[in-house]
């Protein structure tokens, strides 16, 4: 695949981060707010994650969240970045996303995962109740699928069961994944799949070449369908991005350390007394590669490339600082750099 900076997709991954002296709440309205930002200038699509009883994240569900942003915007695709289907019931996830695609046909994506995005005990308290666990993840898919009419249900009982409301078109149906299973299983539902390269950025495009490799086509996609996403911190400046950087740094290693805390202040970075081993621990997750920052045009040619070694048109930018104004900035700086269509863009087109 050619790519190039003006055939190039750019969507937002947003985990509703809290940041040091925030609160959850405030971090939801800032959610919201980066999310009209990124309507205005022109990003695809905007994808709210699911992570539960935590100190550093506040999207539990974003099943609320994708309608509260829907609700807000006014063209871009919104959807679940993702809902983890092996806590909750297909029907359920199901009837969910068909009361939002019904509110807001053609912009709705359903992506699921696998992973608990929580500790083993708060995924317990999630399944409360129910005896399935993630070894039923593909059944549960399948009977999803199910539910909105492409396909057979595993479950013959469910056959009885029309589900209401039923949208005139399902919503767009993602799995999201970081490992070759969840690559597999996309591909052999014949779903669209998302790779997460901020999680696990080690021998991602051959992931991706092996869902392509794999593919089944579906009642969904005739053919296979792939965005990764990256982390990104696009500033004025060099020197400002990684100004911004030195958070991300801090919460890298207390990350490491299994410590899970409000996003760091740059102050909080500055005045952290790393240790030689500290820094080393840094210096491995950098050369990971799962970050770009930088300036406007180093982050261009380094989303370029990135986009290139996957063989994708469409890359989902993950950004994270403690500032929500740098926040909104990075992703206003991005879509300037490849040219993304704003509103005000086509307003003119249409006048």
């Amino acid at each position: 695949m050619d790519v190039t900076s003006k055939t190039l997709k750019l969507s937002a991954l947003d985990q509703s981060p809290i940041r040091s002296g925030g609160t959850a709440g405030e971090t939801l309205r800032e959610t919201i707010a980066l999310a009209r930002a990124c309507d205005a200038a022109g990003y695809h699509r905007y994808w709210l994650a699911e992570h539960h009883a935590s100190a550093s994240l506040a999207g539990p569900a974003p099943e609320i969240m994708i309608g509260q942003v829907a609700a807000a915007t006014n063209r871009i695709r919104v959807g679940s970045g993702g809902v983890m289907l092996s806590h909750y019931s297909p029907l359920k996830v199901a009837e969910s996303f068909g009361v939002l695609e019904t509110l807001y046909p053609g912009r709705i994506d359903l992506g699921i995962g696998r992973a608990p995005g929580s500790d083993q005990l708060t995924a317990m308290a999630l399944a409360y109740g129910s005896q399935v666990g993630v070894e039923y993840f593909p059944t549960k898919v399948a009977d999803l699928m199910a539910f909105y009419g492409k396909g057979e249900h595993p479950t013959k009982s469910f056959e009885r069961i029309h589900m209401s409301p039923a949208p005139a078109a399902p919503p767009e149906f993602w799995l999201l994944g970081s490992s070759d299973q969840s690559a597999q299983l996309a591909a052999h539902f014949g779903l669209a799949f998302s790779y997460a390269h901020f999680i696990s950025p080690d021998g991602g495009p051959e992931v991706v070449d092996a869902y392509r490799r794999l593919f089944q086509p579906s009642s969904y996609y005739s053919t296979p369908e792939v965005n990764a996403c990256l982390f990104v911190i696009c500033a004025e400046t060099q020197a400002e991005a990684e100004r911004l950087m030195l958070s991300r740094d801090l919460s890298t290693l207390r990350r490491e350390r299994g410590e899970f805390a409000p996003y760091p202040s740059i102050e909080e970075a500055l005045a952290y007394p790393y240790t030689d081993q500290d820094r080393a621990i840094l210096e491995r997750a950098r050369q990971r590669r799962r970050s770009v920052y930088g300036d406007p045009e180093t982050c261009r040619a380094a989303i370029v490339e990135f986009a290139s070694s996957y063989a994708i048109d469409e890359v989902m930018i993950l950004t994270i600082t403690h500032d929500p104004a740098a926040r909104r900035r990075s992703y206003e700086l991005l879509a300037e750099a490849f040219g993304l269509k704003s509103a005000d863009d086509e307003a003119r087109v249409r006048a």
